[in-house]
């Protein structure tokens, strides 16, 4: 837990007050981002290496773990040198398998330095899920970091502010034992939604949470709509669940972790339904646009001809080899475009 950035002194320091006045009897490690890859150069980029020197006075203080983040080996060796105890990859880091690979290989050499000066070790570090949805790049990097010998955690932040879970899943199936965390706070974007996603993570058995705090989030120079106060998470993480946390109406034989498995199948379709609402309200905008078209130029709502058309593709045995289509029966596909056609029609008429 901890700001997006590091921005000043005061703030990391007063942020990690507040945190430890609260959460005093929660574990966490305090996390603040030194350097910021952010989309556009016209953004904050954090403060840099002055950063850490905040990062490690707020552990000396307040007696918890820090950790950064870092996205090439110069940020690795500062980080170490300063004695970061945890250190995670980004999102953007993670979707380039060739710089997970060089700071892989920048912690090998500082493993190997630390052998012969006898400094401080790193403590662990945390992947989370590249910014595409591919969860063979997540376990290829998560496999890449585990050679080194440090702990690994990862961190599911989703993708375009939606959750992944179907790639999260697939993590946890291939790493079972590597912990597994949610970052709600990039997940959603939206403060108000954080404490849901942190609940949907306690009922398929997330191993914690990687949370955006800052003591002032409305002043926050980065990621301010997706902070929350410090007496915010404790709330949160204190708070008793209001849903169940396995589903109740299964037969006693079968066990927790066999439950949480179909709440993870549940969160793919739930995942997936998302995805296909999205969807058929794009194409209804695509249809009340063609509707706009139709009646500038005095053409009818209804073209039997085009009907015609997508009526007979629909009726077209699919390619073998294709995917797409697999597993659905024509009359189901004939019945479904028909609703969504007469919707189309209602929405060109209005």
């Amino acid at each position: 837990m901890g700001p997006c950035s590091a921005e000043r002194r005061e703030q990391v320091l007063e942020t990690a007050r507040q945190l430890r006045e609260e959460c005093g009897s929660i574990p966490f490690i305090y996390r603040a981002g030194a350097w910021k890859p952010r989309t556009s150069p016209h953004t904050f980029q954090g403060m840099g290496s002055k950063a850490l020197k905040w990062l490690v006075e707020a552990k000396s203080i307040y007696g918890f773990d820090v950790a950064t983040e870092v996205a090439t080996p110069e940020h690795v060796h500062e980080a170490l040198e300063a004695g970061i105890d945890y250190l995670w990859i980004g999102a953007r880091t993670s979707a380039n398998p060739i710089a997970v690979q060089t700071i892989v290989e920048s912690l090998a050499l500082s493993i190997e330095r630390s052998r012969l000066d006898e400094s401080g070790k790193l403590k662990g570090i945390l992947i989370k899920n590249p910014v595409n949805n591919d969860a063979g790049l997540w376990i290829g990097n998560i496999e890449r970091l585990e050679k080194t010998g440090i702990p690994v955690m990862a961190v599911h932040r989703g993708c375009n502010h939606q959750p992944c879970w179907a790639m999260a899943h697939a993590v946890h199936v291939a790493k079972p034992e590597i912990p597994l965390l949610i970052d709600p706070s990039h997940m959603s974007g939206d403060a108000e939604k954080i404490a849901g996603l942190i609940e949907k993570a306690r009922e398929l058995g997330f191993d914690g949470a990687m949370v955006e705090v800052h003591h002032k989030p409305e002043e926050a120079l980065s990621d301010a709509k997706q902070q929350i106060t410090p007496r915010k998470i404790r709330e949160v993480l204190l708070e008793e669940p209001t849903s169940h946390q396995l589903i109740s109406n299964l037969p006693t034989t079968i066990s927790e972790s066999t439950a949480k498995e179909l709440s993870w199948l549940r969160a793919e379709i739930d995942e997936l339904d998302d995805q296909l609402w999205a969807t058929i309200a794009a194409r209804m905008d695509v249809s009340k646009r063609i509707g706009e078209w139709k009646k500038a130029h005095g053409i009818a709502p209804l073209q039997p001809e085009r009907y015609q058309q997508i009526r007979e593709k629909l009726l077209t045995p699919p390619d073998p080899l294709s995917e797409g289509e697999k597993g659905l029966r024509t009359e189901f596909k004939l019945a479904l475009w028909e609703l969504i056609h007469e919707e189309s029609l209602r929405q060109q008429e209005s």
